[in-house]
């Protein structure tokens, strides 16, 4: 009768480490699918926020009869395609391209993207420059790079920059749903 009593019920100290290392090998699996995941989802959501700027810009453009054909020809998309004079137009900030478009053409204009970097905007309502209206965010690490050349980029590599430009996609992730190829 002692002997039972003194029988203690529990898990022995090999039951606990089988099950940590269990814990531990699932987490390791799962882990990296989830920040994946994270990075995808802000790249659909960075390219979303692109779209519907450049959406606004072209309306603003065309309500102002500045639309051409703006870059139809080029295959690639360099910062001095955007020159900063009184002409042509300039590199904003989100709130000086704010004061042309909200709220005419989109509500709010976001100065960060999903990953928290700065967006570019650039906008002219002149009908003589190569380039009228460009966002672009510099992907994961919030650098740019220059020059864009036009095309698409592996979905997975989260530092390639996103640009949007005259009414299309220049650089954009494979697979894209939604974009138009050139």
């Amino acid at each position: 009768m002692l002997r039972r009593l003194r029988r203690q019920k529990g898990f022995t100290l090999i039951e606990l480490l089988i099950v940590i290392a269990i814990i531990g090998i699932i987490a390791a699996l799962l882990i990296p699918n989830f920040l994946d995941s994270l990075n995808k989802a802000r790249q659909k959501n960075t390219m979303a926020t692109l779209r519907n700027v450049g959406t606004a810009f072209m309306a603003r453009i065309t309500d102002d009869g500045a639309a051409a054909a703006a870059g139809a020809t080029d295959t690639d998309v360099d910062f001095d395609d955007f020159i900063d004079t009184a002409s042509a137009g300039h590199w904003d900030s989100a709130s000086t391209i704010a004061a042309q478009l909200v709220p005419q053409y989109i509500q709010a204009i976001p100065e960060k993207d999903s990953w928290k970097k700065d967006i570019s905007y650039y906008l002219t309502l002149d009908p003589g420059s190569s380039r009228q209206a460009l966002t672009a965010s510099g992907g994961k690490d919030g650098v740019l790079e220059n020059p864009w050349v036009q095309g698409t980029f592996f979905a997975t590599d989260y530092v390639q920059d996103i640009v949007w430009t005259d009414g299309q996609f220049w650089r954009y992730p494979s697979g894209a749903q939604g974009v138009v190829a050139p």
